[in-house]
């Protein structure tokens, strides 16, 4: 039909393009091993990204072949975030916290044909290169120290000086792999495309979701092989922004250090670091953190203690997402919205506590287990479905838990939700870590967040329990403060007129120490298994 416009192709070359016109002279300043730090320019990561394309190319990598990287934060990755997918290539992100043997299921299954893997990463890397035959390993290193049989980064760059430019390629092609943490069982490929990694930056770039300019200063503490760096790498490019990138250094000091320095606008993490970042301001005020208008967390509920604590003691705010791997990974935001401007500070936190809207172009939907979707009335409870053009809809290879995925095309989450009248989302749970006593529901995530405000409790996992009498019962799993050590009594009378009483849990344990997956989840499968038969034969005190 005469009149429509240009059928561009949405792909990761011609945001590059853009990037590599419009804003070449904008920084990438980055952490090294030696703690120095190193100013570049997108021009100068841009053309090592053409060099790495160039390079795998002379390698005899094709179009399709995935190229896994081992890697920290820095520029060399970003190399590897731009030049693999515009070579035609899929770049896979491995997660360097998972076990040698995962990780070697992990590449087998993708088939990766070639590896870059950090120098100083190799001690971690080696066990793996053992259990997956023969590949080729490209090593980035400052020297030439490099392990036999493998090829280094720096001399591969250096040969490839007429580098081709980033040519245009079909948007529905798959660009980068990420393999999900494995919580209950084998890590599962999610393929995203051209086109769903384009439109998920332009979404997140927006003023109502992490609000990005060419003004920004982003530093993603989120590490570079989880999730997708949370997209922030193609973001970033797309809009200009500065990318500040920590290097191994993921430790509160650290971090600190770079905000304060390099007048970071933006950052990006887990729980996990948010809460060592608090317990660090606290312990040495004085930072100026002016510059900071964003703090994003995302992979697990923020209690709303900590929230305020950011906000009142510090001046940082904390904003809410929600996500997963197979939705690239953003999927809501709680940003207060324009009808509660004016509303009491409490209701406003109240909102903030929760996961928030849902993105442009993502649709959410819950389905109660009679198999009935819930109304959004903020009450009704049911597993969160999702759909959208970053969101996947089946995993890699295709033929993996297909059951993930209703008849019309929606994603199972596994996460049990609330919708409010205008979309808001409230995690309650997920579906296998619900506590079902009596018949009725509790909810694990609102008592570890409620929990999480005993001066005594450092960290805490609660977790379901059979029960002779009740079904289930809800037993904490809690490591103490330095020199404290909280009794069931302490914790109940901390959940008076939080909770409701039967909610309280059965059983308080503490424990030195509480397992993580490779991206920092709490593993409480394991924990179910060893705390298994903790109630046997016992009846709620």
């Amino acid at each position: 039909m005469r009149g429509l416009m240009m059928d561009m192709p949405l792909s990761i070359p011609a945001l590059l393009r853009r990037a590599e016109s419009v804003h070449p002279h904008k920084a990438i300043v980055s952490r090294l091993v030696d703690r120095s730090v190193m100013r570049t320019t997108y021009a100068e990561t841009l053309d090592g990204a053409r060099r790495l394309a160039a390079a795998l190319r002379a390698l005899g990598v094709q179009p399709g072949d995935r190229v896994a990287t081992f890697c920290w934060n820095h520029v060399p990755h970003l190399h590897a975030y731009y030049g693999i997918p515009a070579s035609g290539a899929i770049l896979h992100t491995l997660n360097i916290r998972l076990h040698a043997e995962e990780l070697a299921y992990i590449v087998t299954h993708a088939d990766d044909a070639v590896i870059i893997v950090d120098k100083v990463l190799w001690p971690v890397f080696e066990p793996v290169r053992a259990r997956i035959g023969h590949r080729r390993i490209i090593v980035i290193s400052d020297d030439h120290d490099i392990p036999p049989g493998t090829l280094h980064y720096g001399d591969l760059l250096a040969a490839q000086d007429d580098a081709p430019p980033f040519e245009d390629m079909d948007e529905h092609t798959g660009a980068v792999l990420c393999y999900t943490s494995g919580t209950t069982g084998r890590s599962k490929g999610v393929l995203y495309s051209h086109r769903a990694l384009v439109l998920h930056s332009f979404a997140e770039a927006l003023p109502d979701m992490l609000d990005l300019a060419e003004a920004s200063r982003v530093l993603a503490v989120v590490p570079m092989f989880h999730a997708n760096a949370w997209g922030l790498p193609f973001a970033c490019a797309l809009v200009g922004a500065t990318q500040i990138l920590p290097g191994p250094y993921l430790d509160a000091a650290s971090i600190v250090s770079l905000l304060e320095s390099e007048r970071v606008t933006h950052t990006a993490g887990v729980p996990t670091i948010a809460h060592a970042l608090l317990a660090h301001l606290d312990q040495h005020p004085g930072h100026d953190l002016s510059a900071l208008r964003l703090m994003l967390v995302g992979g697990a509920a923020m209690p709303e203690t900590t929230i305020r604590a950011f906000d009142d003691r510090h001046g940082v705010k904390v904003i809410h997402a929600w996500g997963m791997t197979e939705t690239a990974p953003l999927g809501t935001i709680s940003r207060v919205p324009s009808e509660l401007a004016d509303a009491p500070a409490d209701e406003q936190y109240a909102w903030r506590a929760t996961q928030g809207r849902p993105g442009p172009f993502v649709e959410v939907r819950a389905r109660a287990e009679d198999g009935a979707l819930v109304p959004w009335d903020d009450q009704a409870m049911g597993e969160l479905e999702v759909r959208g053009p970053w969101v996947a809809s089946a995993y890699y290879p295709g033929d993996d838990a297909p059951d993930r995925w209703t008849d019309d095309g929606w994603f199972r989450t596994g996460d049990i939700v609330t919708i409010e009248k205008t979309g808001r989302l409230t995690i309650h749970d997920r579906a296998k870590d619900l506590v079902k006593s009596g018949g009725e529901w509790i909810s694990t995530v609102t008592l570890e967040a409620v929990l999480l405000e005993h001066e005594a409790i450092a960290e805490v996992v609660v977790i379901a329990v059979p029960h002779e009498r009740w079904g289930e019962r809800p037993l904490a799993l809690v490591v103490a403060t330095p020199g404290c050590r909280p009794t069931l009594p302490d914790v109940r009378q901390h959940l008076d007129g939080r909770v409701a009483r039967w909610w309280y849990p059965d059983a308080v344990e503490v424990v030195d120490s509480l397992p993580r997956t490779g991206v920092g989840k709490y593993q409480k499968h394991r924990l179910r298994e060893i705390y298994r038969d903790y109630f046997e034969e016992s009846a709620p005190q």
